[in-house]
């Protein structure tokens, strides 16, 4: 006997969530399936949110930053990145989540799931024509810079330790890796 699992939309998911079904749970929706999150301890929030302050600092409103907030992807996923820089005004947010129309460029710090954030997670950006995408690796104190997706795979892939970057959305803003990694 072969069996399947259900996947569910994107509607479906909100309808979960706005009875209570999900209520207390920490999930995200991956191509069609509830996916339970990795439990976050303390270095991995003290990550994302020192990025955050740090890109707010950088690019003042030239760009919303959302930490731990869904994204709609058209591949009925709604997954929650650690931080997405997206398209101002805040206010175009209201009533829906950031699309990849919508996203500059999105980061996830990777503390015990560095396999799932380079290989699945980055397949599912790049297949949903996120422009570029930014793994923070705590472990290993590097940043791996994804860009150029095409047919669900970045063409372009590095690692960085330190120096500067600028992103592809912000070519004249230097930004220190150090400012990630610590």
């Amino acid at each position: 006997m072969v069996r399947t699992s259900t996947k569910w939309t994107v509607e479906e998911y909100h309808r979960m969530i706005e009875t209570g079904l999900l209520a207390g749970r920490q999930v995200e929706l991956i191509d069609g399936n509830i996916i339970d999150m990795a439990p976050e301890l303390p270095i991995h929030r003290a990550t994302y949110r020192r990025g955050v302050k740090y890109l707010e600092s950088m690019l003042g409103d030239q760009g919303v930053i959302f930490s731990s907030a869904p994204i709609l992807l058209s591949s009925n996923g709604e997954p929650q990145p650690d931080i997405c820089i997206a398209v101002p005004p805040e206010s175009s947010y209201d009533e829906r989540h950031p699309e990849p129309v919508d996203i500059y460029w999105l980061i996830e710090v990777s503390n015990s799931t560095l396999s799932y954030d380079l290989e699945e997670k980055a397949s599912l950006y790049a297949r949903n024509g996120i422009k570029e995408y930014w793994v923070i690796d705590i472990p290993n104190s590097l940043l791996w810079v994804h860009r150029q997706p095409v047919q669900g795979q970045y063409q372009s892939v590095w690692q960085l330790q330190s120096g500067l970057i600028a992103s592809l959305a912000f070519p004249d803003i230097d930004l220190e890796v150090d400012k990630f990694l610590r």
